[in-house]
């Protein structure tokens, strides 16, 4: 279905400083659309405007579309995941975004259309990351396209690309206006506009300085080469010197297309854990951090403690330093794994959260691929530590237990990590994150000052801790009270090794579930996408 664009006196503001002036227009169903002018003068803030992706300041846009699926927007950067083979990236991304109840076979004949249609396919087992720059535009184009959208929406879809390849990706856009797909593009490229119907020059100041054929535009700024017209817009003629060229108003409405749901939540949530475990499977970086630091950090467990500490006259403050240390390991473990599984991919994330991606399912799906992760490393530790004799040789079903709270702290933390990769802006931030947040919880973790003897403010602190309530827990679950009479050094933690596990879990798990809620609620603020009206 066919559909047309309308915008009434739409501006935009970011703080005193006015980046698009009031302006209208109507794009028609199947027109190629170029937004052009110099730069700063708000062609992408007017494409995300356009696109539902950004609200005005003032004014209104109409898609006359009852949902976004059937709109398609292609950032200036190809956002994709770059790990995967490129058919197999395409048949996660039909599978996310295609109709409820589409088959397993037809989601995968979408895709080997698609990749046909863009001249893909003989590159359709390469991994992304090895594809060329025309072919990853491609691709990225492609990725949208798997829904057919009405309204297709691309930011410098040529920026970067040699002239030969910038020329191939035009005559592509320019055959999906002819199959009745309505394209806008934004572009500082004037090569590409003659392929356009329609140009949409602004000026410096975010006026409407043009909007017409390119033929026109040479008209109207007296021109023959409508790289003068750069020239001309950023010239020291008044920006208001350009009078909007379309005074029509919109048409009449057309009726809403229906919204056309994607899969349910479950489903949503099932597909993108098991390509969170695709990719986790393919980075050869991240495998490593994932496999190497628990067998690292067993390592040093073991160099730095010595046998028989739990035995009796085996030891002085040891059984409470070595249990605080598996508590702290858990900590460590699910926060460093959390920490880039969502600044890394974080615009991957915005793209398809336009196209309907619940972020529900998302923040699920990083817990539920990292969860078996954090199960194996806490138990392999447990085993290797108690093989090694630096744990006791007591009942499985107290291992179990311990097994139990080392699981609820390493994803309270993982949900910890996972809140503050969301909450950051790249990578870099997300390591200055690490220190900052894992000080606090060796500090008032409740070993090196047992909490009951910490000053007022850090009691209060340590209640918000995981560290705290795993160490309590841990140190409960092998019976740490019976040293606090016998080893001088052990008589500070008594109050600490006193009572039963119920509460320390409960704690944890009240943590797990916040910080999951608190990472879920961040993202929803970080890309919100406007409902098209």
């Amino acid at each position: 279905m066919t559909m047309r664009l309308d915008a009434i006196d739409v501006s935009q503001r970011a703080g005193a400083r006015q980046i698009l002036q009031k302006l209208s227009l109507s794009i028609e169903p199947g027109e190629l659309v170029a937004i052009a002018g110099g730069s700063g003068a708000g062609k992408t803030t007017l494409l995300k405007i356009l696109a539902g992706l950004q609200p005005p300041s003032g004014g209104e846009v109409s898609h006359h579309l009852a949902g976004r699926r059937g709109i398609g927007y292609v950032p200036q950067d190809d956002i994709i995941h770059l790990e995967m083979p490129l058919r197999r990236t395409l048949r996660y991304a039909a599978r996310l975004r295609l109709p409820e109840g589409t088959s397993v076979a037809e989601a995968d004949r979408v895709v080997e259309e698609t990749m046909k249609d863009l001249d893909l396919a003989d590159r359709a087992e390469v991994p992304v990351r090895s594809l060329s720059g025309g072919q990853r535009k491609r691709a990225s184009i492609a990725v949208e396209l798997l829904t057919r959208p009405s309204l297709f929406f691309l930011d410098e879809p040529t920026s970067g690309l040699d002239p030969a390849t910038a020329a191939d990706v035009m005559r592509l856009l320019r055959g999906l206006s002819e199959r009745g797909v309505t394209v806008v593009l934004t572009t500082h490229e004037p090569a590409g506009i003659d392929r356009c119907d329609r140009v949409i020059f602004l000026a410096r100041d975010g006026r409407l300085a043009f909007s017409g054929s390119p033929v026109d535009a040479r008209r109207y700024f007296g021109v023959n080469d409508l790289t003068e017209v750069y020239d001309i817009l950023a010239d020291s003629h008044p920006p208001a010197t350009w009078a909007p060229r379309l005074p029509a108003r919109p048409g009449p409405v057309p009726t809403p297309a229906p919204d056309i749901k994607g899969p349910n939540l479950f489903r949503q949530w099932w597909l993108l854990t098991r390509r969170n475990v695709d990719v986790l499977g393919r980075n050869r970086l991240t495998l490593a951090v994932l496999l190497g630091s628990p067998v690292l950090v067993t390592a040093m467990m073991a160099t730095l403690f010595r046998r028989g500490a739990f035995e009796a006259g085996g030891g002085d403050v040891g059984p409470a330093q070595i249990v605080f240390w598996i508590a702290f390991d858990g900590f460590f473990f699910g926060l460093t794994y959390g920490l880039l599984q969502i600044v890394g991919e974080i615009e991957v994330f915005r793209r398809e959260r336009v196209a309907g991606l619940s972020v529900g399912a998302y923040v699920a799906s990083k817990v539920a691929a990292l969860l078996p992760v954090l199960a194996v490393v806490s138990a392999v530790l447990l085993l290797v530590l108690r093989g090694l004799g630096r744990l006791p040789a007591v009942g499985w079903h107290v291992y179990a237990w311990m097994f139990l709270t080392m699981l609820v702290e390493a994803t309270s933390a993982l949900a910890l990590g996972l809140l503050a990769s969301a909450a950051v802006h790249n990578a870099a931030q997300a390591a200055l994150a690490l220190p900052m947040l894992c000080f606090p919880q060796v500090l008032f973790g409740g070993a090196i000052v047992p909490v009951d003897k910490m000053a007022a403010p850090g009691r209060l602190l340590s209640l918000g801790l995981s560290n705290r309530h795993a160490f309590q827990a841990l140190g409960r679950d092998l019976h740490l009270a019976r040293f606090t009479n016998t080893l001088p050094a052990m008589s500070a933690y008594r109050e600490t090794f006193s009572g039963g596990t119920g509460g320390s879990l409960i704690a944890l798990g009240s943590f797990a579930v916040a910080l999951t809620l608190a990472t879920a609620w961040v993202l929803d603020r970080r890309s919100a996408v406007m409902s098209p009206g």
